[in-house]
């Protein structure tokens, strides 16, 4: 598994966007740092890839991968995709304050990538911040137009929240012709036949 190839390991999957948690820092600041204090992107790195084999072993080994990655961080504080991967990690805590933080980092440092700002947007709504929510998946389809993991989490919030307008029909179509989940197709499918029933009933 590659460094792109580890960027996200979140799925948007709408039980993710049920709970509600919190989390705290650990001491010493958010990442453990071995040896000097110094930047060292090749340690960084190294700890890294090691993270991913962790996350990639069966079953996976998230605490080991937690470990590393805070280890990563403390070499290289500018490492995107520690700070991504560590934020799924904490949000699969329910640790949803961390992990919005690390989504943060990773949003301004990978600025070409949807993945930080889906992940962001999957946090804040289950935080019950439902608007910052929809900013962050719509800025996931900014910086990569026809993103489908954007289109699920807007869809899902759109459509939980009561907050559907014109775009959300597409929404739908667009996963409905592209996942290749059946369980993805299948729930947008039935929404779009409650929003034909809705429209029926409006006229």
């Amino acid at each position: 598994m590659n460094r792109r190839q580890g960027i996200a390991i979140a799925l948007v999957v709408i039980s993710t966007l049920l709970a509600v948690g919190c989390g705290s820092t650990p001491a010493r600041g958010p990442y453990t740092t071995q040896g000097s204090q110094a930047r060292d992107v090749v340690k960084a790195e190294d700890h890294y890839q090691a993270a991913l084999a962790a996350l990639a072993a069966t079953p996976a080994d998230d605490k080991s991968a937690e470990a590393l990655l805070r280890e990563a961080l403390g070499y290289d504080l500018y490492h995107g995709a520690a700070h991504n991967n560590l934020g799924v990690l904490l949000l699969k805590q329910d640790r949803l304050y961390d992990a919005a933080e690390e989504f943060e980092w990773a949003r301004k440092l990978l600025t070409g990538h949807p993945e930080p700002r889906v992940n962001l947007a999957i946090a804040l709504e289950r935080g019950g911040k439902h608007n910052e929510a929809l900013d962050a998946a719509r800025a996931a389809l900014e910086v990569r137009p026809g993103n489908l993991a954007a289109i699920k989490t807007i869809a899902v919030i759109q459509i939980r929240e009561a907050q559907i307008n014109e775009t959300t029909r597409g929404h739908l179509d667009a996963i409905v012709t592209r996942s290749n989940d059946p369980v993805w197709r299948a729930w947008a499918e039935r929404q779009r036949l409650k929003l034909d029933a809705e429209g029926a009933a409006g006229r």
